[in-house]
């Protein structure tokens, strides 16, 4: 029987907070728009005195593991460099800039002598004005053209909330240079009749991946004019693109570059990231260009104070009588709450879209609570200042959501990642975490949201119920003392490549002279697309030979397939959608859906017509999918001896299915029952590792054939659970499965797999970091103080097996007979992955979803 995990979604004394350190905040450079006036700077609460207030409650300070306190930190002046137009320098003082920080001065000197540049500096250091003094300068002079585009740039955001807000700060610093600047936004919202003008006049076009893809590079001729002019790319937050959405991006920039070339531009680009670990590395991979490094934070910071909260286990007993803790959802919303009440700004991020909603349902209840027992017109208005975002949202609705962030007319919000990035939310006091985000950069991206203004902040990590989130909460060292993530990307993926020379074909047929600029990969799956009959070659180029478009290949978020439309069964009213690959689990008959703090019950699910009907409801649960996997090795590319065991990677294939679902109270987690339920299987050709150990280990582990089974299942998914701390993924990203004989390897065997097809390069960096990764896994085990296990180190919410069996004691056993055999760091190495036996051009326009 094979034990499977699937992607899924892994103490120090408190520092008295009487005798922290009293600092006082160093003032910023000002934000492109004012902050909205809600509380004078004088009159915030410092970071320590909130931490108190939230801790003051019963039981509240046992909480809190650690509190880390940075202090405030001077900026560095510089000089812009003189050949900045000195009516941008004009526009950059009427904004109240008078002097860039240091690392600004840098990236705009690298600008203007054509060296692409990449600056890497911490949240709210500038790095938007790093970019935009070059870029404004640039098409400042080419406005002075005879076509008056004489220079253009292209801006390029994950999202389109970051796009917007962009936009408008663009708009408000070149208010000065009258029409020499022309910014407009180009993405899915835009309406038809304004894209035709943006097209023809627009000389700064801000817009994403998505539709770069889909709509710009596939018809150039129409934006031959703007693509011939092209001066300055934009690839902003690139510490975003990584994993499989990463290396379509890599391969949509080369398309890019390959068209500005056919029309005789070579554009620098401009690249803005989080502070990451030799960001230079992943911006040449990701541009495939040479990238300047700039990445001395020279911006002042305000104090910051960062607690690691951990929620008290309950009364409650989950799956096999294991003990449970207090919801990181329930949690947050409290904290929420209580920041609410005491009129402190705050936004509470939460790592999906139901959780935001539920967040911001709950604190918008217990505020409605606290008005009736106080009976205060004031406090009866708090809980119409608390809201969701989160992607999924109707166009209209996120403009809304937006204005009133702006605006300061919300007080709370309940956030997915769309806000992570470096939408202007200016004038937030605290940050609240719930459940680690899954990468050191994304949770000091989050934290950095609060004390925008150079005011003092607090953020607060609330730890799920999960190994990884356990583990961070009592090892704080893990998180202040450790450098973050190198991005993981892999243009060279095969099922990554395929459809995008596929797409480059159609729009310029495809030669010899091209291949270079796609990567040492594209020689050899062009033999395969000619057989496959997508491409032919003629004379000396390759072209596309079919009638649809060639970009409609594949989604570049690695999703697959088009959305499902959620449709309320009673009115027809569209409420959103939600990607293809999520819907198994997440709009299967009988699951629970919210929607702006209202409730749902899907009724049905038609994969066919890609439509889920719901109805509004009232359940007192949420719900859970579970599914079951099994997986063949296709390919091992590197095997390393691991004691008498052995350590490999490389290609394999998984069949997963969602079978049932659970149903779980909101805020105990306390499960109420399973349904079966009726779904058709997917699979997946992607890449693993995975390791093996012998009879003479386990015998030497004391494992015998009654426990094998749940030893292994315990390490799998503790191991899935720890890994984000190595890789820069997620467990959405990753799945797991575990098989007392497995048919390929003939022996007890744990593999580890990346959840997209042709792999992400989360394995790989697995492969590479075993020794340390496997040595945290048994780490987290054997210092959780359950008896049997629990949802803190070997158990899974997402477990198609129910989480049985388990076995706690004979997985620290198994691990540690495993360790005593482990290798060099240097012998861990992999090589050059190679592609798995099964040609990609299969599944070019086919991306198997991964698994939930």
């Amino acid at each position: 029987m094979a034990f499977n995990h699937l992607p899924a979604g892994v103490h120090d004394a408190l520092v008295p907070l009487s005798v922290m350190p009293v600092t006082h905040s160093v003032p910023m450079a000002k934000n492109l728009r004012p902050d909205p006036p809600l509380t004078d700077s004088a009159s915030r609460p410092a970071p320590g005195a909130l931490l108190s207030r939230l801790a003051a409650g019963p039981s509240r300070a046992s909480r809190i593991t650690h509190t880390e306190h940075l202090p405030p930190r001077a900026g560095r002046h510089a000089l812009w460099p003189d050949r900045i137009r000195p009516e941008v320098l004009a526009a950059v003082r009427v904004a109240g800039i008078d002097h860039p920080w240091a690392h600004q001065a840098r990236a705009a000197e690298h600008a203007l002598d054509g060296e692409s540049v990449v600056v890497a500096t911490g949240t709210a250091s500038g790095k938007s004005l790093a970019y935009l003094v070059p870029v404004l300068s640039a098409l400042l002079d080419g406005s002075e053209a005879p076509n008056g585009r004489g220079a253009t740039a292209l801006y390029l955001a994950p999202t389109k909330a970051l796009a917007a807000d962009q936009c408008r700060a663009v708009k408000e610093l070149s208010q000065p240079l009258g029409h020499s600047v022309r910014a407009a936004v180009h993405d899915g919202d835009t309406p038809f009749e304004e894209r035709e003008w943006i097209r023809q006049y627009a000389n700064y076009v801000l817009t994403n991946p998505d539709m770069l893809h889909r709509a710009v590079l596939p018809s150039h001729p129409r934006w031959s004019s703007f693509l011939k002019s092209l001066k300055y790319v934009v690839v902003d937050e690139c510490h975003t693109y990584r994993g499989v959405f990463g290396s379509h991006v890599a391969q949509v920039l080369r398309r890019l570059r390959r068209l500005c070339a056919r029309y005789g531009s070579s554009p620098v680009f401009l690249l803005a990231s989080a502070t990451a670990a030799e960001p230079a590395v992943a911006a040449r991979r990701l541009t495939g260009l040479p990238v300047v490094e700039v990445a001395d934070d020279a911006s002042p910071r305000g104090e910051l104070v960062f607690a690691l909260w951990e929620p008290p286990l309950t009364e409650l007993h989950g799956e096999k009588g294991a003990p449970v803790r207090r919801t990181a959802t329930a949690e947050a919303a409290d904290l929420l709450t209580d920041l609410t009440l005491q009129g402190v700004r705050s936004v509470a991020f939460v790592r999906s879209r139901r959780g935001a909603e539920l967040i911001s349902v709950i604190a918008q209840e217990r505020l409605t609570e606290a008005a009736s027992a106080t009976d205060t017109a004031g406090d009866r208005s708090l809980a119409r200042r608390v809201a969701a975002y989160r992607g999924g949202y109707l166009p209209e609705e996120r403009r809304a959501l937006e204005r009133a962030l702006h605006s300061g007319e919300l007080l709370g919000l309940a956030a997915t990642n769309a806000l992570e990035l470096g939408v202007d939310i200016s004038g937030l006091d605290a940050v609240v975490i719930a459940g680690y985000p899954g990468t050191r950069a994304s949770l000091w991206q989050q934290a950095g949201r609060a004390g925008r203004a150079g005011q003092g902040a607090l953020a607060v990590l609330v730890a799920r119920d999960d190994p990884l989130d356990t583990f961070l909460v009592h090892h704080p060292e893990a998180l202040f003392d450790r450098p973050v993530e190198s991005t993981v990307l892999d243009p060279d993926n095969p099922y990554v490549l395929a459809p995008h020379l596929c797409a480059a074909a159609e729009e310029l047929p495809l030669t010899d002279e091209d291949l270079e600029l796609f990567g040492p990969a594209a020689g050899e799956l062009l033999p395969q697309l000619e057989a496959a009959k997508l491409l032919r070659r003629r004379t000396r180029a390759w072209h596309w030979t079919r009638r649809e478009r060639a970009a409609d290949l594949t989604d570049i978020r690695g999703e697959g397939g088009r959305p499902v439309q959620i449709v309320e069964s009673g009115t027809g009213r569209l409420l959103g959608t939600v990607d293809a690959g999520a819907a198994h689990t997440a709009v299967h008959e009988g699951a629970v859906h919210l929607h702006q703090g209202r409730t749902y019950l899907v009724r049905s699910l038609d994969l066919e017509d890609s439509v889920a009907l719901v109805e509004q409801a009232s359940p007192s649960y949420t719900t859970v999918a579970r599914d079951t996997t099994s997986i063949s090795v296709l390919e091992t590319d590197t095997e390393v001896p691991w004691g008498d065991g052995r350590l490999c990677f490389g290609s394999v294939e998984v069949t997963n299915q969602v079978v049932s679902f659970l149903r779980r109270r909101v805020v105990t987690g306390e499960v109420l029952g399973e349904t079966k339920l009726d779904l058709p299987p997917r699979t997946l050709r992607t890449r693993a590792v995975w390791w093996t150990v012998t009879e003479d280990q386990l015998d030497r582990a004391r494992i015998n054939p009654e426990i094998l089974g749940g030893a292994l299942h315990a390490a799998e998914h503790a191991s899935i659970g720890m890994l984000p701390l190595f890789a820069t993924c997620d467990r959405w990203d990753i799945g797991g499965v575990s098989v007392p004989l497995h048919p390929d390897t003939l022996l007890p065997t744990v593999f580890v797999y990346d959840g997209h097809p042709g792999g992400a390069g989360f394995a790989e960096r697995a492969f590479r970091t075993a020794g340390d990764w496997l040595t945290a896994t048994r780490q987290a085990i054997a210092s959780c103080e359950c008896e049997a296990g629990c949802p803190s180190c070997i158990q899974s919410p997402k477990c198609g097996n129910g989480n049985d069996p388990l076995h706690k004691r004979g997985a620290v056993r198994l691990l540690t007979v495993l360790l005593e055999g482990a290798p060099a760091p240097a012998e861990e190495s992999p090589s050059e992955a190679s592609p798995a036996e099964a040609s990609p051009v299969k599944e070019a326009g086919r991306q198997a979803p991964p698994a939930p």
